[in-house]
């Protein structure tokens, strides 16, 4: 196990800007210059934008690009409105408000704002603690959506809905305080995690591996249900669309980042364009929901087939 790289953040946080990497570096001990900046792990500094007094805007591009994610996916949600009749609509609005809620929280994590304060400091690892909560959370009511479809249970009313919120809010939880824990040390369970090779399981098991487990079980439930179920194919280019467009981002975020951040002198990395091809993931996601809730659904009749 010594040489294994599970659980461990230095390479993520030396190559890539992840809200993560706000919490291994002890908040009484990080420059305030630096701090909201990610990178730094002896790999590419992201700089930015230089400002008055020595400070940095780290990170302008994707500031820019979660605020227009916002107002998109506001537009979405009332689009959605106008679908009445469209089986999942509450749950997917759900999973649309839980994204407006992660750029809103990527603003203040990767944006990169320079912070001075050690109150402001402490503000930024509360965004960081909230935005991996939101991410499995919303994460979470995604993949739920992929069982709504099924119809096991009424969409739209109070148990559905309620079954959704209560879980994603015990994931959230979960998630924000083993996050908190790790950056203010609480109960010091997680202060090995602050060097070294920042080696936390489990934010490492909740932030990069059960997510891709729910996005995972999403896709493989709406192929079932666009393919059997409805007997359509065309809803599968979206499907498949959203997926390239998110995996997209990830490679920009992952392997791209630092060559993006070399080239440039620290003026930009990958993370402006991973934030742009999940609000395209995001609103291809939108299209295909669309798509597949039309005027009309088939509904169960006896026997156990499906009629419009």
């Amino acid at each position: 196990m010594g040489s294994t790289q599970f659980g461990k953040f230095h390479n993520f946080c030396r190559d890539s800007t992840l809200p993560v990497c706000n919490l291994f570096t002890p908040w009484r001990e990080r420059p305030a210059e630096l701090f909201g900046q990610l990178q730094g792990y002896d790999g590419c500094q992201l700089t930015g934008i230089g400002l008055s007094g020595g400070r940095h805007l780290g990170n302008l591009g994707s500031i820019l690009i979660a605020f227009i994610a916002i107002l998109v996916t506001v537009f979405l949600i009332l689009r959605s409105n106008r679908k009445e009749a469209a089986v999942g609509r509450r749950e997917f609005q759900l999973f649309l408000l839980g994204y407006i809620i992660i750029e809103i929280c990527e603003i203040f994590t990767v944006g990169g704002l320079p912070m001075g304060s050690p109150l402001q400091q402490r503000v930024v690892l509360g965004f960081s603690a909230v935005h991996l909560g939101a991410i499995v959370a919303t994460l979470w009511v995604l993949m739920l959506n992929g069982i709504v479809g099924f119809q096991l249970l009424d969409d739209g009313t109070p148990l559905s809905l309620g079954l959704i919120l209560l879980s994603a809010a015990a994931l959230f939880i979960g998630t924000g305080y083993i996050a908190l824990d790790t950056a203010f040390s609480y109960s010091n369970r997680f202060e090995g995690s602050l060097t070294g090779d920042h080696r936390n399981i489990g934010l490492y098991v909740l932030y990069q591996l059960v997510p891709l487990v729910f996005l995972a079980a999403f896709f493989i439930l709406e192929t079932i249900l666009v393919l059997r179920v409805l007997g359509e194919k065309k809803p599968m280019l979206y499907l498949f669309g959203a997926a390239l467009l998110f995996a997209i981002g990830q490679i920009f975020q992952y392997v791209i980042s630092t060559h993006i951040c070399q080239g440039t002198n620290g003026k930009i990395n990958g993370a402006l364009f991973e934030t742009l091809f999940t609000l395209l993931a995001v609103v291809m996601t939108w299209v295909f929901w669309s798509s597949i809730t039309e005027d009309t659904w088939p509904m169960p009749v006896s026997g156990g087939t499906y009629t419009s």
